[in-house]
C-alpha cells in the first residue's frame, strides 16, 4: 500500500495533537473543576495512547515482517519522541505555550498503556 494510504489515520492524528499542542494558552480553556481532577494530563494521556494504537495499526497492516513484529515498541517509541519533540517546541517557538515535564510524562504513559494494556 502507498505510505499516506497505509499511514492516513496516524498522520491526521498526529497533525491534530500538533494543533492542539500548538494553540495559544490563552485560547485554552480553563476550568477549575476539571484542573482539580488533572483533566490535562488524562487529555495528553488518551491523545498518544491513540496515536499509538493507530500507528501500530498502520505497521500491521504493511508488507514488512519486521515492521509488523516489532509494531507496538516503534509505535510507542514514536510517540513518546514525537510528544518530546511537541514539549520542545511549547518552549521554544509557539507563542504563549511553556515546555512541560509532567505533560511529556503523561504522554509517555498513554503511549506505554497502548502498549502494555
Amino acid at each position: 500500500l502507498p505510505f499516506f494510504t497505509l499511514y492516513r489515520k496516524a498522520l491526521i492524528w498526529a497533525l491534530f495533537i500538533a494543533v492542539l499542542c500548538g494553540l495559544p494558552g490563552k485560547d485554552i480553556p480553563h476550568i477549575s473543576f476539571l484542573e482539580l481532577l488533572s483533566f490535562d494530563k488524562w487529555v495528553h494521556a488518551g491523545v498518544f495512547f491513540v496515536l499509538v494504537l493507530l500507528l501500530s495499526r498502520a505497521y500491521l497492516n504493511s508488507g514488512s515482517i519486521t515492521l509488523r513484529h516489532f509494531s507496538n515498541r516503534i509505535s510507542c517509541a514514536l510517540a513518546i519522541c514525537y510528544g518530546a519533540l511537541l514539549e520542545v517546541l511549547q518552549g521554544l517557538i509557539f507563542i504563549d505555550r511553556s515546555a512541560d515535564v509532567y505533560d511529556f510524562i503523561a504522554n509517555s504513559t498513554g503511549a506505554l498503556i497502548a502498549v502494555v494494556g
